[in-house]
């Protein structure tokens, strides 16, 4: 009898809560409409794909369109790249190695190199594997020798640390590729099957990949500069610890997911704080951290010749955020970083 008399309410609760889940994601939807048509009002932009989850549910919308003059709007199955991004991915299977207990943030990098390399060191103190995470390594932005991975294992030796490693942070797109180099190593595997095995299959990344096949490439943004000239794709050469993943909006929802799951222990590990930056700013495993009374925020930025991306997660408030352009100049990442700021702020306004 008493299930009988509880039964309206309980169908009241949930018509409610439905309703509330319902005009959550109508909210979700208006703020990201409203912000996308706001950047694409800067004619230097012509489309712009945003993906947004909160509280388990995903959102994504396309606007604009890929090739100027065409209205061909991107879609779900558009492959962008994520140029910089990928040094999250491989951050995560440093922070695995570390729990795997293959390598020690604290080592000595030469160790797992197959030549002394005495010039990687200042004054008798090592690069580590920590400096290679977090920027601080003092090794130059890009390999002296890039062409191959023979050239840029000769390239190091040419390189001439001038101040303590770990003592001043300076980005770097050397120390990455050095890190996948040490990552192959250490696990015995081509470090594009590393990503594969511990990111991309887990997590049902299907879409998401270093290299493409013919039909794949026929999805794969071309973007443009701020003159509307088209720009070259991104030709890997070395192992793709700095760059060279592909991805889809619907599989960049997966991977903040992932970036969310605080019961992964791997996650955890790759969200710690390993170099103090500022007074609120941290550099974890190739994660950029920010942490104050108020808020807790992961995130990197992708740039290459035709595209950028801004990846940004909110673990406090069960968020990520990922915006895609087929643009490139030098102030987009700073213009789609605020876009990122103004989308946070309107969703959880409108929550």
């Amino acid at each position: 009898m008493l299930l009988k008399h509880l039964m309206p309410f309980l169908i009241f609760a949930l018509i409610g809560c439905k309703s509330k889940q319902q005009n959550d994601k109508q909210n979700i939807e208006n703020a990201i409409t409203k912000n996308a048509y706001r950047l694409l009002e800067d004619k230097r932009f012509h489309s712009v794909s945003i993906a947004v989850f909160k509280d388990g549910e995903s959102t994504i919308k396309h606007f604009g369109e890929l090739s100027i003059g065409k209205g061909n709007k991107p879609n779900d199955s558009t492959l962008y790249e994520l140029a910089s991004v990928t040094k999250t991915f491989t951050g995560y299977v440093a922070a695995k190695a570390v729990l795997d207990k293959k390598i020690n943030l604290d080592d000595d990098i030469r160790i797992y190199l197959n030549e002394p390399y005495p010039n990687l060191e200042f004054r008798g103190e090592p690069i580590k594997i920590k400096h290679l995470l977090t920027h601080t390594s003092g090794f130059p932005n890009f390999p002296i020798k890039g062409e191959n991975k023979t050239a840029f294992l000769e390239g190091l030796k040419l390189i001439k640390i001038e101040t303590i490693p770990g003592g001043t942070y300076s980005y770097s797109n050397t120390a990455p590729e050095l890190t996948a180099y040490i990552l192959e190593k250490v696990y015995q595997k081509p470090y594009e099957e590393l990503v594969t095995e511990f990111v991309l299959k887990p997590n049902k990344m299907n879409q998401t990949k270093f290299t493409l096949n013919d039909n794949e490439r026929l999805r794969l943004v071309k973007g443009y500069n701020d003159k509307n000239e088209l720009m070259p794709n991104f030709n890997r050469t070395l192992w793709g610890g700095i760059s060279g993943l592909h991805s889809t909006t619907t599989d960049l929802i997966k991977y903040i997911k992932l970036q969310l799951d605080e019961s992964n222990h791997i996650i955890n590990e790759s969200h710690k704080k390993l170099y103090k930056e500022g007074s609120d700013f941290w550099e974890g495993y190739h994660w950029y951290i920010l942490e104050n009374d108020s808020e807790l925020i992961y995130r990197h930025h992708g740039g290459i010749y035709g595209m950028q991306n801004w990846f940004v997660i909110y673990p406090k408030q069960d968020i990520g955020i990922s915006i895609l352009t087929n643009t490139s100049f030098n102030e987009t990442g700073e213009i789609l970083e605020k876009v990122v700021h103004k989308l946070y702020a309107d969703i959880n306004k409108s929550i």
